[in-house]
């Protein structure tokens, strides 16, 4: 099985799970297309340990998380474009999650605290990605949420460079491409 390559440069979870659909050369491109993709990228983030596979019925998991992103794309533009979130469809699957909260000892000795989530279903699995998206929603400083400026380019990011200019999804995407063609427009305007 070849795992697709997910991409980690929104610095934000809920951003980098709406950036699962990416731009292909051929059009737009959904990198979570099977369950096991749902729980690599789950296992990339921190969201599900690599030793564990929950099962569930086939496909459930890619349906549930493919809905959950369409969620969080819609509240995430109706909250930049400044219009009134619809928080019901994010509720719907806050309400399956169920947690429990512990505080460990980690090896050095400092403690820290733990939230378990129940992952007896797909809604379930996927309540901490939906909790990361309640969050930003909530808490986050929308100023500073924003699609990269490549006209061509779907990728969202959380700007958290110091000085707040970040203009793309990143530099060796589409920065490079866009620097590449302000570069050969001045060669072609010189020689002209």
């Amino acid at each position: 099985m070849i795992e697709p390559e997910f991409l980690t440069l929104a610095d934000d979870p809920a951003l980098d799970f709406m950036n699962t659909v990416v731009m292909g050369e051929s059009g737009l491109i959904d990198q979570l297309g099977t369950d096991d993709d749902v729980l690599v990228w789950l296992q990339m983030m921190g969201f599900l340990d690599k030793s564990e596979h929950p099962d569930f019925e086939l496909e459930a998991l890619v349906r549930a998380a493919r809905s959950l992103r369409d969620v969080i794309r819609k509240l995430v533009i109706q909250k930049k474009n400044g219009k009134r979130v619809d928080i019901g469809a994010l509720n719907s699957f806050l309400v399956h999650g169920r947690y429990k909260v512990t505080l460990v000892r980690a090896s050095e000795g400092s403690l820290e605290v733990v939230q378990e989530y129940d992952k007896s279903t797909p809604e379930q699995l996927l309540t901490g990605v939906a909790h990361a998206a309640a969050e930003l929603l909530a808490e986050g400083n929308f100023d500073l949420v924003r699609k990269c400026e490549d006209p061509d380019c779907v990728l969202w990011f959380y700007d958290k460079t110091k000085a707040h200019r970040r203009r793309w999804c990143s530099m060796a995407l589409c920065g490079n491409r866009h620097k590449v063609a302000n570069f050969r427009a001045r060669q072609k305007h010189i020689e002209a």
